[in-house]
């Protein structure tokens, strides 16, 4: 029979009203962006003056989200990093000389005196002074062997050591260098991200690409240069002991130790112990500050276990100085007064506020785990993205002119419902796009484009059906009822095979692909739904107002 139950009917009407509520902040993008951004600068404590004036542009009881505008779009900066893995490997293993030393201190009566060699930046290189015990320190060694962390290095162990002519070397695993590079990176995406949304930009898209590479781009900041300078800088805060002063840089520092500048002058250096006490890792808060003596500075907090090494080392080495080190420069090296417990501490030196500021929120974003080197780096300027903007809108008016066109001349008027439909159905892309929060590209509007061309698909299906039922001289009521039934398994399948083509772009694609995929997708799901329910809905609304004894498709 030709009719729809009315709950089925009420329902129908409140999901194009949802969607139409929806979708309505992106016809006035400007004013609702305006008004979230205000909102947020209040939340966040903000008190500028305008603001509640900005607020104010868009009332509070209607839905404000957007569709976010990419970078080709918007403009903006953009970026491809590969991530120093290899510096975190050299690290990672100088940072296990004072374990090893003192444990084979412990058995000098037995294996003689040892020494660090120099060697490649990846591997310790150890001499013994009595050469037949090099298989029993390296059993000694072997046994502070942890095993990798990681499904993939399961059973393995983090170190390999071996026997070479009169040394003992230690090298990390294959199995624990491929975790550390997993590890490694997702510590970088987290970080970088961290770093950008503490900055307050618009939907970045941050993504890994390959296996040491990093994806970064910012819709509407100003210049690739200020992209770099905010995620570029890596404020690896250390803390070290110093074992003298210097007067050069090329002064001999000996094995296990470095040197390195203070940021008070030219000629002053430090050498100090490579191996750090406390690492910014431990970090759990920094804050800007002033000293005793009104100074901008910056305060600190470890967390439980830095808070530990921190005041052990303190308690043991009162009288000795302890170099705070930043991005490889000793910013303040002053002499441990008495022990220090707590946690928490201070770091003075000539800051401005702004520097200290900045210094505070690079902290706490954390220090990126290795160096980062930019292989590709774009400034997309917005004149170029209104550009963007103004072809997609073209091409999108062109295209549903040209459709809205053919329907009314191929059906008449149910060629004009099938494209009040298909405004229906634009109407729902944005207001699932707005609901999910996705961010609208190029290959995005052409997938909208697509999509208007693909939408009315299902109505000629049905359209044509009922033509074929009218020429077997069923009644109209029938011919409407039978090319809606009849239709509905060629409708499906072509919807799903294509479908699952906009899954498959989504999930090997990145960046542009995913964009173009998504929007198919949703596109495909809304055209089927504005084809199969909201078509057929207006058709009977209107054939039970007119009751037609005769049709014409």
């Amino acid at each position: 029979m030709l009719q729809i139950e009315r709950w089925k009917r009420v329902l129908i009407w409140l999901v194009v009203a949802a969607g139409i509520v929806l979708a309505l902040p992106n016809g006035f993008y400007t004013r609702v962006e305006t008004h979230n951004d205000a909102v947020k600068a209040i939340e966040a404590g903000g008190s500028a003056a305008g603001l509640a004036e900005q607020a104010a542009l868009w009332p509070d009881f209607l839905p404000s989200g957007l569709v976010n505008l990419g970078l080709d779009l918007r403009g903006g900066a953009h970026l491809l990093a590969e991530v120093q893995v290899k510096d975190v490997y050299e690290a990672r293993i100088k940072s296990m000389w004072p374990e090893i030393r003192d444990l084979l201190r412990e058995e000098r009566e037995t294996i003689g005196t040892i020494r660090l060699q120099n060697s490649d930046p990846e591997t310790l290189r150890i001499r013994i002074s009595r050469s037949d015990q090099l298989e029993n320190a390296a059993s000694l060694v072997r046994g502070i062997a942890r095993p990798v962390s990681g499904l993939s290095g399961a059973g393995a162990s983090d170190i390999d050591v071996s026997v070479e002519g009169d040394s003992l070397v230690v090298r990390l695993s294959e199995a624990e260098m491929f975790a550390t590079d997993e590890r490694t990176m997702r510590q970088s995406l987290e970080i970088i991200r961290r770093r950008i949304d503490e900055v307050g930009t618009r939907e970045p898209t941050i993504q890994r690409q390959g296996r040491e590479r990093i994806l970064i781009q910012v819709p509407g900041l100003g210049s690739a240069a200020e992209l770099k300078e905010i995620i570029g800088t890596t404020a690896q805060l250390t803390f070290h002991s110093v074992v003298s002063r210097a007067d050069r840089e090329d002064a001999p520092a000996g094995a296990g130790n470095y040197v390195l500048p203070s940021i008070d002058g030219d000629d002053i250096y430090y050498i100090l112990e490579e191996a750090a006490v406390v690492t910014g890792e431990d970090l759990v808060d920094a804050q800007p500050d002033f000293d005793q003596n009104g100074r901008p500075a910056v305060s600190f907090r470890f967390n439980t276990s830095g808070a530990r090494r921190f005041g052990d080392y303190t308690a043991e080495n009162i009288g000795s100085p302890f170099a705070i080190v930043l991005d490889r420069e000793v910013i303040s090296a002053p002499v441990i007064q008495s022990h220090i417990a707590g946690g928490s501490g201070i770091i003075t030196g000539n800051f401005t506020l702004e520097e200290s500021t900045n210094l505070a929120v690079l902290l706490r974003a954390g220090a990126l785990p290795a160096g980062l080197a930019f292989l590709e780096e774009r400034t997309i300027g917005p004149e170029l993205g209104a550009d963007s903007i103004e072809a997609g809108k073209l091409a999108c008016i062109v295209a549903f002119i040209g459709v809205l066109a053919f329907m009314i001349l191929s059906y008449g008027r149910f060629g004009i419902f099938a494209n009040i439909a298909l405004v229906i159905n634009v109407v729902l892309i944005f207001a699932l796009l707005s609901m999910l929060g996705a961010t609208l590209t190029l290959p995005g509007i052409a997938g909208i484009v697509l999509t208007i061309g693909m939408a009315v698909d299902a109505n000629v299906l049905v359209f044509e059906r009922i033509r074929e039922e009218l020429r077997t001289a069923k009644g109209p009521a029938r011919a409407i009822d039978l090319g809606y039934e009849k239709a509905l398994s060629a409708i499906v399948d072509a919807n799903i095979t294509t479908f699952i083509t906009a899954v498959i772009l989504y999930a090997v694609g990145s960046g542009p692909v995913r964009g173009f995929a998504i929007t198919l997708g949703l596109g495909i799901l809304t055209s089927v739904f504005t084809a199969i329910f909201v078509t057929r809905l207006i058709v009977i609304m209107w054939f039970e107002r007119r009751k037609p004894k005769t049709l014409e498709v």
